[in-house]
């Protein structure tokens, strides 16, 4: 059974959770009502409404302005348990898995306990992700041992691709991985779509099931990384991202994203690894930094077990980012849905 929706509002984001809910025709839930800021509903109005279509949820699209509609009637029916009413940008999260970054504003940084992981459990996810990493280590050593080999005989270069990435507090680190791209043709950037040419036949393969990544076991143990957290971007491209994430904001003042995903060590895997694909451009980077903050935000152990499960079957079998799958199967390209943040021209900043 679906869950009815009574939409308060029609500004962007309130447009945007329509098209995820069209692109998600199995999400459990449909809009049966849209109140515009035109109608300006008063309180017997909104009762009336809330009478008729008989809403499971009220979404208010523009929290920020929740004064300027009707309280008596939202307040009724969160009490009386006949809706329950919530902020457009919590349901975006709860719908997509990601952070409306346009709705994120100051007072929900810094007055909230979100976006603020404590020490406790930071020393807890480190100290399980170094028992595991020591683990992995010795048990993987003579596979790993079979991939060098394979590397080696596929493609003249090192095993190994090292490259300095930015860790927790903006500190660098030098990322080990296994080299899936060939080492006597230059790089063109650093998307994968404009090195395709480059990729191996063995690092084509180690890509799909992210075996490429195991190497990270040691920095893991250097205690650069966890198993679990942000992918580590490379230090060359911090900063163009940091001033794209940080124009993100429709209105008021802008807010440094990018440091609040510097708050926690970087992972060999991620909430946006299993959710969306590589990013191919500075617009799908800021589409994964929508993951990550959402990681950042519900920070825990259940969270990490739960990527690290999905981690192991993506290994196993090899799989389409949920993103990626929904685009496929809607005709779309694989960047879509959500690639472009709300009414804001990123694309135009992309230069690579």
């Amino acid at each position: 059974m679906r869950s009815r929706l009574l939409i308060l509002g029609a500004n962007a984001l309130a447009r945007e959770l329509m098209g995820q809910m069209m692109s998600r025709p199995n999400c459990g839930h449909a809009v049966v009502g849209m109140i515009s800021d035109e109608e300006r509903a008063t309180v017997g109005d909104l009762r009336r409404l809330i009478r008729v279509y008989e809403p499971d949820e009220i979404i208010v699209a523009a929290p920020e302005r929740l004064g300027s509609y009707p309280l008596d009637p939202l307040i009724e029916a969160q009490m009386h348990k006949v809706a329950r009413v919530q902020s457009a940008p919590e349901f975006y999260e709860r719908l997509t898995g990601k952070l409306c970054l346009e709705a994120l504003n100051a007072h929900a940084v810094l007055f909230t306990r979100q976006f603020h992981p404590g020490r406790v459990r930071q020393g807890l996810a480190h100290a399980l992700s170094v028992l595991c990493a020591a683990l992995g280590v010795v048990a993987c050593l003579p596979f790993m041992a079979v991939l060098a080999l394979l590397i080696k005989l596929d493609s003249r270069g090192p095993v190994l691709f090292v490259q300095e990435r930015c860790g927790r507090n903006g500190q660098t680190f030098k990322l080990l991985k296994f080299r899936t791209m060939r080492a006597d043709l230059p790089a063109k950037s650093e998307w994968e779509r404009d090195n395709g040419e480059r990729i191996t036949r063995v690092g084509r393969w180690l890509r799909k099931y992210r075996l490429d990544e195991l190497p990270q076991f040691l920095n893991v143990l250097r205690g650069d990384m966890n198993l679990v957290g942000p992918r580590p971007h490379p230090t060359t491209s911090r900063d163009l991202i940091a001033l794209v994430a940080r124009n993100m904001p429709e209105q008021g003042d802008p807010i440094p994203y990018y440091s609040l995903r510097l708050a926690v060590r970087p992972g060999m895997t991620g909430w946006a690894q299993i959710r969306y694909k590589y990013a191919n451009g500075l617009g799908e980077e800021v589409e994964k930094l929508r993951y990550d903050l959402y990681y950042i935000k519900h920070y825990g152990l259940l969270l990490d077990l739960r990527i690290a499960l999905e981690t192991i079957r993506v290994v196993l079998f090899g799989h389409r980012a949920p993103e990626a799958v929904l685009a496929r199967r809607h005709g779309a390209p694989a960047a879509r849905p959500g690639a472009e943040p709300l009414e804001a021209p990123l694309a135009s900043l992309s230069r690579r």
